[in-house]
Parts: structure tokens; sequence; C-alpha cells
């Protein structure tokens, strides 16, 4: 197990992720330009609470996207600050 969760696996997962929210909101918006199929708002929270916080916090102010809703303008930062204090917590306490 450990061999799978080592600091350059997390690293390469994180990076993974935060493009694949980027371009989640990216997405999103071209197709609410062209009043098409969208991913729903839970798609885009679940993309965040995964790691991907600063892909969509950048998606959001680089598309101009979900910028209007409280909901993510607060939602996303709380999540990725609470997952740094999280992640903060478990590395102070577990690696020595």
């Amino acid at each position: 197990m450990e061999k799978y969760f080592n600091i350059q696996n997390i690293a390469i997962y994180l990076v993974a992720i935060n493009i694949i929210g980027f371009f989640a909101m990216w997405i999103d918006k071209k197709k609410a330009q062209k009043g098409a199929w969208r991913i729903s708002e839970q798609a885009l929270f679940y993309i965040t609470l995964l790691g991907g916080g600063v892909g969509t916090i950048l998606g959001m102010y680089t598309f101009r996207h979900k910028t209007k809703k409280l909901r993510f303008t607060i939602g996303f930062p709380v999540i990725l600050i609470s997952e740094i204090i999280l992640l903060g917590y478990l590395f102070f306490k577990y690696v020595k």
C-alpha cells in the first residue's frame, strides 16, 4: 500500500485532478454558451472535493464561469482551504 501512497504519486494525482477541474470549468462554460447539455454543479463540487480545488477556482475566474454564484465563490475556496489544513495536519502528524 505504501508503494502507491508516496509523495510522487500524490503529486501526480493532484496535478491531474486540477487539470481536470480547470478543463471541466472550461467545457461547462462553452456548453453554457451554446445552450448544450452541461456538467452538473454536483460533479464540479466532486472534482473540487477530490483535490481539484486549485484547478476549479482557476477555471472559474479564468473563464468567468459561476463567479456570480456564492455557492461556488465561497464553496470552492472553503473546500480547498479545508483540504490544505487537513493535509498539513496529516503531514505533521505522520511524516517524521
